[in-house]
Parts: structure tokens; sequence; C-alpha cells
């Protein structure tokens, strides 16, 4: 109990400072970076709670796939964060409302489990066979049955949100040998060939 304890507070303590660095380090990229940190912590969060699907499934889902893909867009895309920045000042209150409001939900949430001890007391008994039903079938049968719908939902914003990033960072600029697979498949000898008698000291052009 005593190294479950200490890996808990370790992971717990990487997750809250990688959250931290996230909105607070100046290099978007490395606010990814430190964003697929915290989701690896959470993950080793859930491995302790003996929840090892919802693990897996942050790791494969947001690691493998929402992480990389920001990160992805991120270096890709040709954004002037100068001027994103100009701004900063003028949100600054209606930020601070937010971070206000957050930090209150969190502070009850907090002193409701304290007084009243941990939520799996009291939250409403999920999907389950019996004792011999894994952590994984009991999840799968509350999603498949009465979540389907919402489940089925978020999967299709994240192929929205993959669908717009490769739109943003598609671009045709002028001037660049792009490949047509058609050209090619209509190609004969007769096309795909030139005979070209150049002089002496002359090279071949296009």
């Amino acid at each position: 109990m005593a190294l479950q304890a200490i890996a808990f507070y370790l992971l717990a303590a990487v997750t809250v400072a990688s959250g931290f660095c996230v909105v607070s380090a100046r290099n978007p990229v490395h606010s990814v970076l430190w964003l697929i940190l915290a989701f690896f912590s959470a993950a080793g969060l859930f491995v302790l709670m003996g929840a090892e699907f919802l693990a897996m499934l942050l790791v494969v889902v947001y690691v493998g796939a929402v992480a990389v893909l920001f990160l992805f867009v991120v270096m890709m895309l040709d954004v002037d964060f100068a001027a994103l920045r100009q701004g900063f000042a003028r949100y600054m209150p209606v930020g601070l409302l937010i971070a206000g409001f957050l930090a209150a939900e969190m502070v009850l949430v907090s002193s409701t489990v304290a007084a009243r001890g941990a939520a799996g007391a009291n939250a409403i008994p999920m999907a389950s066979g019996g004792a011999d039903v894994t952590n994984a079938e009991a999840i799968g049968r509350v999603l498949y049955t009465d979540y389907v719908y919402f489940f089925q939902a978020a999967g299709l914003v994240l192929l929205v949100a993959m669908i717009g990033a490769i739109v943003l960072t598609l671009r045709h600029k002028p001037g660049v040998k792009r490949q047509s697979v058609m050209e090619q498949m209509r190609r004969t000898p007769a096309t795909g060939m030139k005979l070209a008698n150049p002089k002496p000291g002359e090279g071949i052009g296009e």
C-alpha cells in the first residue's frame, strides 16, 4: 500500500506540474509535449485505480491521435504567435474570471469529497454482470448500450478535427510541381518518351 501511495503522489505531482507547464510554456510545441506527458501520467493514475481500459484509451486516443495531431498542426501551420499574444492583456480579465469559476468548482468538489467520502460510495452502480466481469467488458456494456450515440458522436468530432487539420495544412503554392496520378496512368510510349539530339557542349532542357 505504501508503494502504491508513493506511485499515486508521484504521478499526481507530475500531472499537475506538466499541466502547469502546458499553459505557461512560451513555445506551443513545448506545450503539446508537456500535454503528452500529462496524458501519460493520468493514464498511470487510471492504472492504479484499476481502470486499465481507460488508461489504454487515454494513451491510444489522446496521446496517439489528438496530441500528435495538435503537434503536427502547430508545427505545420504558419501561425504568427506574436500577433496572437498582442490581445493577451485585453482578454486577461475574462480569463481570470473563468479561472476563478474553475477554482471555485474544484474547491467545492474537493470539500464535498472530503466531507462525504469518496465518490465510489455515493455513485450510481454501473452496468456489470458480477465480480467476474472485467473492467473493459463493463465499460463496453455501458458505452455500447446506454451511451452508444454519444460515443459515436465523439468519434465524428475527432474525424472532423482530423479533416480540418488536413485542410488547414494543405496549401497550393505557385511554382511547385505536383504529381498527377491520372496523367501518369494515361501515359503512352509516344507521350512518355522524348528523343533529343543535343549539340556537343549543350545540355538537354525541359
